[in-house]
């Protein structure tokens, strides 16, 4: 059966990589951010550092809401014979990095090629950086995306 729906796996990694922060924040990359690694709300407005504090339940109702857009987008992008693991690790890899750069990604390619060529894993590891500088947070995350993706 196609994964079109992030599972129990993606989203523990997701929320284990972006923290709960309920009050806005700066993220690594300089951009005003809330919730779980939120820098919009589902309505499309930018989060800004005035704004209110929120709830942990809308904080994971947020999170429920924009992961729609990053799954359909997966799903999109990807070949139907993907494992619910390859799934999640892409989901979790667009929600952090954005789909614009999953869609013109030499990681999409391979993926779209073949699933299991073992050189996917370094595509995921390129990307561990914000702000321009190599983050040892993003390469954590690469690497356990990386790793879900192959299991």
């Amino acid at each position: 059966m196609k994964a079109s729906q992030i599972g129990v796996k993606g989203l523990n990694l997701i929320k284990k990589y972006e923290g709960l922060r309920l009050k806005p924040y700066l993220c690594a990359a300089g951009l005003p951010t809330i919730g779980f690694g939120a820098t919009y709300y589902p309505n499309g407005t930018k989060v800004k550092l005035t704004d209110k504090a929120i709830s942990e339940f809308e904080a994971s109702t947020m999170l429920g809401e924009m992961l729609k857009h990053y799954e359909k987008s997966v799903d999109s992008f990807t070949r139907d014979d993907i494992t619910q693991n390859q799934f999640d690790a892409l989901v979790s890899f667009a929600y952090n990095c954005g789909v614009g750069n999953l869609k013109g990604s030499t990681l999409l390619k391979k993926v779209n090629k073949d699933p299991f060529d073992k050189s996917i894993r370094q595509e995921f590891l390129k990307w561990n950086k914000g702000g321009g500088k190599v983050l040892s947070g993003l390469t954590k995350r690469r690497t356990e995306e990386a790793d879900l993706y192959e299991s």
